[in-house]
């Protein structure tokens, strides 16, 4: 099957995303205290940040702003995960700074697409979207390398698990996840998406370098 390529973001947008990765954290933490309050982390996200357990996303590299609002918003109950909910409650503001800008410091791990006959159909709708139905392109939010907009808090995609991605495309989709705010963003794409479209895409981002 072959996709019609849509471009569907503004250019203002695409430059944006694809513009220089910032050379300092765009949050104010501290990255020693952050390795220190780290240590319950590693048990599902590994001790440097890559998780072994595909259910689970990799952190490491993450940017700090995306990391912030998400563990922000884990305390505060406006997302839920019967793992994270409890763990963020004991975290305060300075915490998630400090490990906001932890993570972002690390290395990310290095993964293969997950499934090579997906590839195609994955990159294709990662970076030409899907014009028959209005499904916009990835790369213009999260950047052609999956690098993401750490000032718009667009979360970085590469090397990130094709199970977990999948996980919260489907969330994303079924509106269990909004998180996306007003704009409504993830939720807008991932409605337009069927589950061999989610299987192919989680499968590219999980091998973007």
């Amino acid at each position: 099957m072959k996709l019609k390529i849509a471009m569907l973001i503004p250019v203002t947008s695409l430059l944006l995303a694809t513009g220089p990765i910032q050379a300092e954290s765009l949050v104010d933490g501290s990255v020693e205290d952050g390795k220190a309050r780290a240590a319950t982390c590693g048990a599902c996200h590994g001790t440097e940040g890559n998780s072994q357990n595909p259910m689970w996303p990799n952190i490491a590299g993450q940017s700090a702003p995306y990391i912030q609002a998400q563990l922000t918003a884990f305390r505060d109950g406006k997302r839920s995960d019967p793992l994270m909910s409890p763990q963020s409650l004991l975290l305060s503001d300075e915490d998630i700074a400090n490990l906001a800008v932890y993570f972002e410091s690390l290395p990310t791990a290095a993964q293969a697409i997950a499934d090579e006959d997906l590839l195609d159909r994955g990159e294709a709708l990662y970076r030409g979207g899907n014009v028959e139905n209005q499904t916009a392109a990835c790369l213009a939010c999260h950047g052609p390398s999956g690098n993401g907009n750490p000032a718009a808090k667009y979360p970085a995609l590469r090397g990130q698990h094709a199970v977990y991605t999948a996980k919260q495309l489907n969330a994303y989709k079924s509106g269990t996840r909004d998180t996306d705010g007003t704009t409504r963003i993830m939720r807008d794409i991932a409605a337009r998406l069927n589950s061999e479209d989610i299987a192919a895409l989680s499968s590219y981002v999980q091998g973007l370098k």
